[in-house]
């Protein structure tokens, strides 16, 4: 006979504590197994075998695995396409009901809904729930029910909203002895998924009162340590976005802003889908992009000859993560300098961010482009150099990234600024009518 059961299912949410959807599913009275699908739809399009987010993703794993065998129970991890896992996980359990929490991507909706079906034709029922941020969908909305699309009235009516209930921490640990109890299951190697491990070193998830506290002082210089680094833990759910957020409202509210933002742009991606392949504005998609691929190739690799640019790109390269500030430089110098469709550098940060978040990535980017939403204005350009002159004036980031500034190996700046910018103006005003 198969066992009578829920399932709890893992994906933007790794952690047992404080974790919205688990909390429901330990409260629905059947014992509850906890499964998380390595979904070969999302693994089988990374062309980077070394992708440290799959190894994140698997160490994340390892740790709720040893917190649940001391309960005497077991992460159960599976392999495959979810279609292809739920057909097994149904043969094996008498399954009532699957708990998960919402996500808010394009393939993710096609994925719950076809997930939710599939269950549905077995008599299973699917919830989600919220819990990877604070306000969503349409929580936040203008005062004739439409989604806002300019952030700063946005952020207004967002902390006017805001109570302790949206704050308070789910209690999971009270029920954790409703987990299914089983003796414990391997989980799948990275290289039985024909992945390896970079053998770097995350970010930790614990965060420091004081970096919050000096959050507004310190956060746009890339040479100290003056950000959180957690934006790669909020990403997964190794730690709860309601207890950051606690603590931000108490400490400070430019860090505050930065979780609002999030919320913002994944309000944004929920009501205006067309933004994940296309401009929030319409008009920009009229701009006549240059899209010289050897400019592009510079770009990617850090030899374009403006050295912020060349020491935000490598820092890219060689860790996965790259300092708020420089990545607004380097994205305005891809989109205005070298006009360069901003699609396709946000492509190349989805391969390479740790933190990759479609909904902020996108934002960001089309932020930069002047084609967002809430959008710097097709006419600032970011000088490279002035913002070196503002947030990294003694060289102290470029030096470490670009060892080699004053040798004649660094090369000439791949093109002038001033012709640059006249340059992108023109284009612009040609596709915007200015």
């Amino acid at each position: 006979m198969k066992p009578a059961v829920n399932i709890f299912w893992f994906r933007r949410d790794l952690r047992l504590h404080d974790n919205a959807g688990l909390y429901h599913a330990l409260k629905a009275g059947r014992p509850v197994v906890p499964v998380f699908i390595f979904d070969t739809n999302i693994l089988d399009e990374l062309t980077d075998r070394t992708d440290r987010r799959v190894e994140f993703i698997h160490l994340a794993l390892q740790d709720i695995q040893k917190q649940l065998v001391k309960i005497g129970s077991t992460l159960d991890v599976r392999y495959g396409t979810p279609a292809q896992v739920y057909t097994s996980l149904l043969n094996e359990y008498d399954v009532a009901e699957v708990f998960t929490n919402h996500d808010y991507e394009p393939y993710a909706k096609e994925r719950d809904e076809a997930v939710r079906k599939m269950l549905a034709d077995k008599g299973v029922s699917f919830h989600t729930y919220k819990d990877q941020v604070i306000l969503e969908k349409n929580e936040v909305l203008k005062d004739d029910g439409k989604p806002y699309t300019v952030f700063t009235p946005y952020s207004r009516k967002w902390k006017a909203i805001l109570t302790d209930f949206h704050l308070k921490p789910y209690p999971n640990k009270k029920y954790f002895c409703n987990f299914y109890k089983q003796p414990a299951k391997g989980i799948i190697s990275l290289e039985e998924m024909n992945f390896k491990a970079a053998g770097l070193s995350f970010p930790e998830s614990e965060w420091k009162g004081q970096v919050i506290r000096n959050y507004k002082e310190q956060r746009d210089i890339p040479s100290i340590q003056g950000t959180s680094r957690l934006s790669v833990h909020l990403r997964f759910g190794t730690i709860s976005i309601r207890s950051l957020a606690a603590e931000a409202g108490a400490l400070n509210e430019t860090f505050l802003n930065e979780l609002i933002w999030r919320d913002f742009y994944h309000m944004i991606l929920w009501h205006f889908p067309h933004v994940a392949g296309k401009a929030f504005k319409p008009e920009y998609d009229l701009i006549k992009w240059r899209n010289n691929e050897n400019e592009f190739e510079a770009w990617c690799q850090g030899q374009t000859g403006y050295p912020i640019v060349d020491a935000g790109m490598r820092e890219l390269n060689q860790t996965g993560f790259m300092h708020n500030r420089v990545r607004m430089i380097v994205a305005s110098f891809l989109t205005k300098h070298l006009l360069i469709d901003w699609r396709w550098g946000e492509a190349y940060f989805a391969q390479k961010l740790l933190d990759f978040d479609l909904a902020a990535n996108n934002g960001g980017w089309q932020w930069a482009a002047g084609s967002g939403c809430d959008a710097a204005p097709y006419f600032r350009v970011f000088n490279p150099y002035l913002q070196t002159q503002k947030f990294d004036p003694e060289l102290k980031y470029i030096r470490h990234w670009v060892p080699e500034l004053e040798e004649f190996s660094y090369p000439k700046p791949i093109v002038e600024h001033d012709v640059a910018r006249k340059r992108c103006l023109e284009t612009y005003a040609v596709a915007l009518k200015k």
